[in-house]
C-alpha cells in the first residue's frame, strides 16, 4: 500500500495526502513498504557511484572508494536516513500537541516517511558524482520535500492552513537542526577510524 502513494504524492500531491490520511497503516507497516525499500535508492546508488564511476573535481583524477569502505560508509548512510526519518517523525508527534492537533493516532512518522519520498527517489543521482549535478538535483529534491510538508501537514493533521503554516516551519527547522548534528557526527566517526579509504 505504501508504494502506492509514491507517485501520487509526485502527481497529485493534495489529493494524496487525503488518501494518506484515510489509510490505517500502520508504523511498522509503513517502513517495510516505503521507508526501508526507498531509502535503498540513494543508499545503492551512492555505493556504485563512490565505487565503481568516481568523483573527479575539474580535470583532477577520478578518485574512487574501495568497496570495503564504500559498503560501510553507505550502509551508515542507510541507517542515518531510517533513524533521521523517525526522529523527525516522533517531534513532529511531540510538537502536535503545542499546534493544538485533535488527532488520537501519532502520524508524525508517516508525514516524514512521505515528505522524503522525492529525497529517496531523486537520490538515485548518486550513481553518477557529479558535484554541480548532484547539488542541482538534491536542491530540486529537498524543495519538493519542503512543498510536501507544507501542504501535508495541514492535511494529515486535520488543523487550519495557518497553523499548520507554522507547525510545518517548526518541523523544518527540526530538520535542519538533525542535519548539521548528522554533519558533526560524521566527524567524529571519521576521527575513530570509519573514514572513507581511496583506491590505489
Amino acid at each position: 500500500m505504501s508504494l502506492s502513494h509514491t507517485v501520487g504524492l509526485i502527481a497529485h500531491p493534495n489529493r494524496e495526502w487525503e488518501s494518506i490520511r484515510n489509510d490505517s497503516e500502520s508504523t511498522s507497516m509503513l517502513y517495510l513498504g516505503h521507508v526501508l525499500l526507498l531509502a535503498l535508492i540513494p543508499a545503492g546508488a551512492a555505493y556504485y557511484g563512490a565505487t565503481q564511476v568516481g568523483w573527479q573535481i575539474g580535470d583532477g583524477q577520478v578518485i574512487r572508494l574501495t568497496q570495503s569502505s564504500g559498503l560501510q560508509l553507505c550502509a551508515l548512510f542507510y541507517a542515518a536516513m531510517l533513524a533521521g526519518t523517525y526522529m523527525i517523525g516522533r517531534f513532529i508527534d511531540f510538537f502536535a500537541q503545542t499546534y493544538d492537533v485533535k488527532e488520537e493516532k501519532p502520524r508524525g512518522v508517516i508525514l516524514a516517511a512521505y515528505t522524503a519520498t522525492p529525497i529517496f527517489l531523486l537520490g538515485v543521482i548518486g550513481a553518477y558524482p557529479n558535484v554541480w549535478l548532484n547539488m542541482l538535483v538534491g536542491l530540486i529534491a529537498v524543495a519538493y520535500s519542503v512543498y510536501l510538508l507544507y501542504e501535508g501537514l495541514p492535511i494529515l493533521m486535520k488543523i487550519p492552513a495557518d497553523r499548520g503554516f507554522m507547525f510545518a516551519s517548526s518541523v523544518l527547522t527540526v530538520g535542519l537542526v538533525m542535519f548539521v548534528g548528522l554533519l558533526a557526527m560524521s566527524v567524529v566517526i571519521w576521527s575513530v577510524g570509519i573514514g572513507p579509504v581511496y583506491t590505489s
